[in-house]
């Protein structure tokens, strides 16, 4: 613990420099992905969408991260093995976060969408291991989180193709298609206001000393929803169409509708990949302050306002810089997406990340819109995907892990030699 005392403005600023270049990391690959389908759909511009992605992902991060960053922090290591050697648990986080950051921006100048949460477990895993040998991993929660990645793209894909499913029964498959999009696309715009706006509420606005009950968060969720359902309709009401006879120009008809859907389901995705990527750089960075501020090691690090305001400032700084990258590959080259297309991958992958926020699963949000993509393009066929990128994404989740471990082990033993 000297070496921490002797340094401490020093390791605070690493810790917090860290956890920005990891944060940076997840704006540009993580975040990015958030705003891919509304862009490949044409809904949205890439510059408009790189706005609204981090104005949505800040207020996320903000409001609703706090609940995953415990889980990223403590509990893949064990911390009740370093409280002899805290110094080398403060080494750990800031290698890991280090590790973690480099690989994402990386795969970021490259296009690839790697998953967030795949790089920092493994750097915080590889760390770990350098630092007290293999049973420094709390294995048991590895499982958990490991799994969690396979369940992911499986829960995306499965809500968007039950969204497909369900606007072609509604809608497309009727007499009079536009006339039921006019009459349906508010329902489904109250779905997203309603989902998200209630896991924020019970779960995330706590971190930030806002403490609604149970009744009373429902009804504000409830109320945002409807909100929002009418803020669509007025929407739908302004866009006037020509009434053509044949159902190509109706089918293009109902996608000019649902364009105004895609700015509001793209808001939700860019605020739920926030609430959930956020922990993975702030929790190795609560890490390393609660142990500068208090000289000990605890099982649960406190995540204030102002660590995720930290996390949010970096998630929009990486946002802006290389985003679009990971935008095209998302949006154009897994499948061909429309507004309605983009609109359920968008919808299901809110949905399953916003959950998986509210329940502090460090799911992958990476392979959830994946999935939802895929869910989205099965429901046309199999040969609606275009299996040689899906097969190069989900090779890049397998290597991300490893590259990882190494890299956050290779770092730990770095800064272990220079403050030895």
């Amino acid at each position: 613990m000297e070496i921490i005392e002797q340094h401490q403005t020093l390791f605070y600023v690493l810790a917090v420099a860290g956890g920005l270049y990891m944060t940076w990391g997840i704006g540009a690959n993580g975040v990015a992905v958030a705003m891919g389908t509304s862009v490949g759909s044409g809904a949205i511009t890439v510059r408009h969408a790189l706005v609204l992605a981090a104005i949505m992902a800040f207020c996320g991060a903000y409001l609703a991260g706090g609940e995953v960053a415990d889980t990223i922090s403590t509990g893949i290591i064990d911390a009740r093995l370093f409280e002899q050697v805290p110094q080398l648990l403060v080494f750990a986080m800031i290698g890991a976060l280090l590790a973690a950051g480099t690989w994402l921006i990386l795969a970021s100048m490259r296009g690839w969408p790697v998953a967030t949460s795949h790089t920092i477990v493994g750097a915080v895993c590889g760390a770990g291991v350098a630092a007290l040998g293999i049973d420094a991993v709390q294995w048991d929660m590895m499982g958990e989180i490991v799994a969690s990645w396979f369940l992911s793209p499986i829960l995306g894909g499965a809500v968007a193709l039950l969204l497909t499913m369900s606007i072609r029964k509604l809608i497309f498959n009727t007499e009079d298609p536009i006339a039921k999009a006019r009459q349906w696309g508010p329902v489904y715009a109250f779905l997203v206001g309603w989902i998200v706006s209630l896991i924020t509420i019970s779960k995330g606005l706590k971190h930030v000393n806002i403490h609604l009950g149970g009744v009373e968060g429902q009804t504000l969720a409830v109320a945002i929803g409807v909100l929002l359902g009418v803020a669509v309709r007025l929407m739908m009401n302004r866009i006037t169409l020509d009434d053509y006879a044949d159902r190509v120009s109706q089918f293009a008809s109902v996608e000019r509708l649902f364009m105004p859907q895609m700015v509001f389901t793209g808001a939700a995705m860019a605020f739920a990949h926030g609430s959930n990527e956020v922990a993975n750089g702030i929790g190795p960075m609560a890490v390393v302050i609660q142990i500068i501020v208090t000289g000990q090691v605890s099982a649960s690090s406190a995540i204030t306002p102002s660590i995720l305001f930290i996390g949010s400032l970096g998630i929009v700084a990486g946002l802006v810089t290389y985003g679009y990258k990971v935008m095209a590959t998302v949006g154009h080259k897994i499948t061909e997406l429309t507004p309605t297309r983009a609109y359920c991958a968008t919808v299901a992958a809110a949905f399953v990340t916003v959950a998986a926020s509210g329940l502090g699963l460090p799911v992958s949000t990476t392979h959830i819109a994946v999935g939802a993509v895929m869910g989205v393009g099965i429901a046309r066929g199999i040969g609606a995907l275009d299996l040689r990128v899906v097969g190069g994404i989900i090779a890049s989740w397998f290597i991300t892990v490893p590259v990882g471990a190494l890299l956050g082990a290779i770092i730990f033993h770095c800064l272990r030699t220079a403050f030895s």
